[in-house]
């Protein structure tokens, strides 16, 4: 295969790591908040519909 060099992604343009953090961080708390909602929501319908 053909060499093509290292990537230097600490030298990279663009590569904004605290805004990339920042943003998987405000992914994992809205998965857990859309997560626990849906498990109530859930358990809700099955109490209330059944």
């Amino acid at each position: 295969m053909a060499d093509h060099g290292e990537i230097q992604y600490s030298t990279a343009e663009g590569n904004d790591l605290p805004a990339h953090e920042a943003t998987y961080e405000m992914f994992l708390t809205l998965t857990k908040w859309a997560s626990g909602f849906l498990i109530i929501l859930l358990i809700l319908m099955a109490y209330f519909l059944v």
